[in-house]
């Protein structure tokens, strides 16, 4: 397997270097074979080549076989009129399907319930003026005063993020929850749900309910124990996800990995943290966590199990690692972000 390694700005270079030297751990344990591509992007990126993104590195990234992309920080060249790296590769790679597992963690307190849940977010359409028109963005400035924003809704974009759903459900403890505003957005998500549950029937050993997105919030604050995998549309699952990460006991937690047919990245699910970059305090773990979901999707996509047991066992190694405070401080560790990796890496080796 060949990963191109972005490590992206702030926080990005540290965590990135305590996920290559997991990844690399992984794939001595368990002879993976893994080699990895380091290049540039974000601001080190647009300082050596004049862009964030360049065609040869695009040119990179389809002939591999995964992305690790560390936070970005946007706003710093923004005004250079220069892309978004997520945004970009999300497009450009058709990553429809950004799946965001959240649980809690012994030895990390929470005001809730234990619970294991994943979010299968649709990630190329919906509410992103980036992702609507081959024209440009889908905001328009009507006057001075007046903004239209559209939403883009298709059937076959429901379709596979349906599927992508029902398909892990059938894996995990077969049941999908259904998130939409179907009483006001009566024929987006209306088309969201009848595709969403004609897919379901496919599925008849995995259950399904549904919830309008505004109870939801509520619910999976009160019980998130309830809740298996939950399918929804771009927005909605933007904010959710995070929402049950930081349910979790921290967003630093929250593995993220944007899947599409042929192509997936892997991606923290926080941001670049510019006001304690270079302070040896980041939390790696979430995108360690994210890396192995990149994992497990090679392995099930290329039927190699080696690469499904490498992603258990970098989770697994994850909960104890946090248990025994073999962390950073946000979550009661007591270690800096390459002593974690360090520590980590050890871990996996004498599985």
């Amino acid at each position: 397997m060949r990963i191109v390694v972005l490590p992206g700005d702030g926080i990005g270079p540290e965590i990135t270097a305590v996920t290559v030297a997991a990844v690399e751990a992984a794939s001595k344990k368990f002879n993976l074979g893994i080699t990895l591509d380091h290049d540039l992007t974000g601001l080190e990126g647009y300082k050596r080549h004049g862009k964030t993104v360049t065609p040869e590195l695009v040119k990179k990234v389809e002939g591999a076989d995964g992305l690790i992309l560390g936070p970005t920080d946007t706003y710093i060249y923004k005004g250079e009129g220069q892309v978004n790296p997520s945004m970009f590769f999300r497009k450009h790679l058709d990553l429809f399907a950004n799946i965001r597992p959240a649980r809690t963690y012994p030895g990390v307190p929470t005001r809730v319930n234990a619970f294991d849940l994943v979010v299968v977010r649709e990630n190329t359409e919906g509410f992103y003026a980036d992702r609507n028109m081959a024209s440009g963005g889908s905001e328009m400035l009507v006057t001075p005063d007046v903004v239209v924003s559209l939403r883009r809704i298709t059937r076959e974009c429901c379709e596979r993020i349906a599927r992508a759903g029902f398909e892990l459900a059938q894996r995990r403890r077969k049941k999908v929850t259904l998130v939409h505003k179907a009483n006001v957005l009566k024929i987006g998500d209306g088309m969201f749900l009848e595709v969403s549950r004609a897919v379901g029937k496919e599925f008849p050993e995995v259950a399904i309910d549904e919830y309008i997105v505004d109870a939801m919030m509520a619910h999976v604050v009160r019980a998130p124990e309830k809740f298996d995998v939950i399918v929804t549309t771009n927005m909605f699952g933007d904010i959710l996800s995070d929402l049950t990460a930081e349910l979790s006991g921290s967003i630093g937690l929250g593995g993220s990995v944007n899947a599409g047919f042929k192509h997936a990245m892997a991606q923290a699910a926080h941001g670049s943290a510019p006001d304690i970059a270079g302070r040896d305090i980041a939390n790696p773990f979430s995108l360690i966590l994210s890396a192995a979901l990149l994992l497990d999707w090679h392995g099930r996509r290329k039927s190699l199990p080696a690469f499904n047991q490498a992603a258990r066992a970098i989770e697994e190694a994850t909960v104890a690692a946090v248990a025994a405070h073999e962390a950073t401080g946000d979550i009661d560790g007591k270690l800096g972000t390459r002593a974690t990796g360090e520590a980590f890496a050890k871990r996996i080796l004498a599985a």
